[in-house]
């Protein structure tokens, strides 16, 4: 941990920190992949003030905690108990819309408990290999917590989910490498740019360096211990050029469709416990989409399949609820009702073991079956 007194230095790196890229300043507007940007969109009614790690994903759509540690949500309904809104917390209004979210990023070596918190969402698409990327939040801080830099952005493959509090060391691909401060709460704007290496399909949101590896500074005499940060309006999008994204050889739209083939849909995914689609699953609807679109004669049928938890009939009604999710989308597509047929399997056609967490993902899928072409 470095600890900065002297104001001169303080108000040198508070300026630094103002890094905004001209050159992502002057794109064109593009397509946001971070679905639900600015938090405004709840999956449940808050209850109250954050306590636990799975309360900030069972209220904001989409998002989750990455670990046990318990991010906070502001917004409508969301009471902040006496004790901690004596100490500022929820003054601060949103930078747009009525929600934001807020996270603990320092003060593990004080014994702050949670002392990292981190916010995590599956993009609406997969990063293309080799394009670049500009990416964007805006923050501001409570105002007595400490000023620190390493505010960043890291892009996994795979969803992280930690059972413990514990400090997710990474390297971010957007990091804020200058010290954050946003005196008067004043909402300042966190941005970079990378080239992707892989496709990741998740952004985690937070400070992926220990105590000792953070930049840190106390404003004030009367600071407390500990760097505590509001997060709004994330922002994911390409920078053109624009690469053409890959097509595997097993894409969707590589396969033949013969009458009696069953065919997996890839990548689509729904609420836990309902037949909401999640935004991802987008990419691989259109795809089936296009491919019904452009076979006029084509007529299939969407199959739901769950894993073996739960009893068999409450799986059979929520396979065949998720299977009509798909035939919604279509038909709201302008696909006739005539072409599409819906059908849950519930668990009783699994493809894995359902002994573990990874063969219960596979048997958790959907596919169709060519009727006629």
């Amino acid at each position: 941990m470095i600890n900065q007194s002297d104001f001169s230095r303080k108000i040198r790196f508070a300026g630094c920190f103002y890094f905004l890229l001209w050159g992502a300043a002057m794109l064109p507007a593009q397509q946001n992949i971070v679905p639900n940007p600015g938090f405004e969109r709840y999956a449940n009614a808050p209850i109250g003030w954050s306590y636990k790690g799975s309360y900030f994903g069972e209220v904001v759509k989409y998002w989750f905690s990455a670990t046990t540690a318990s991010p906070d949500v502001y917004g409508p309904g969301v009471r902040v108990p006496n004790d901690w809104a004596a100490k500022g917390f929820g003054k601060q209004t949103a930078r747009s819309g009525k929600s934001m979210a807020g996270l603990t990023l320092f003060g593990c070596l004080n014994g702050k408990p949670h002392c990292r918190e981190y916010i995590e969402i599956q993009l609406a698409e997969p990063l293309v290999i080799g394009q670049a990327y500009y990416v964007e939040f805006w923050v501001t801080h409570l105002e007595k917590s400490m000023h620190i830099n390493g505010l960043g952005a890291y892009f996994s493959v795979k969803e992280i989910r930690r059972t413990t509090d514990e400090i997710l060391i990474r390297e971010p691909q957007m990091n804020a490498t200058e010290v954050v401060a946003a005196p008067g709460g004043k909402w300042v704007k966190v941005s970079g740019q990378f080239v992707a290496k892989y496709e990741a399909e998740h952004i985690l949101i937070g400070n992926f360096n220990d105590d000792d590896h953070t930049l840190a500074i106390s404003p004030q005499p009367d600071t407390y211990n500990y760097a505590y940060y509001y997060i709004d309006d994330v922002l994911v999008k390409k920078i053109p050029p624009f690469l053409p994204v890959p097509v595997k050889s097993d894409d969707l739209t590589r396969q033949t469709l013969e009458p009696g083939k069953i065919i997996p849909l890839k990548n689509i995914y729904f609420e836990f416990d309902k037949d909401e689609l999640m935004p991802r699953s987008f990419v691989e609807l259109n795809k089936l989409l296009k491919i019904i679109r452009d076979n006029p004669k084509l007529s299939i049928r969407i199959i739901g399949h769950t894993d073996a938890l739960g009893n068999d009939a409450y799986n059979e009604a929520l396979s065949q609820r998720r299977a009509q999710a798909v035939v919604n989308f279509l038909t709201e597509n302008k696909i006739s009702k005539s072409r599409l047929f819906a059908r849950g399997d519930g668990e009783s056609r699994p493809i894995a073991t359902n002994d573990t967490d990874e063969g219960r993902a596979e048997n958790r899928r959907v596919e169709f079956a060519v009727i006629k072409n």
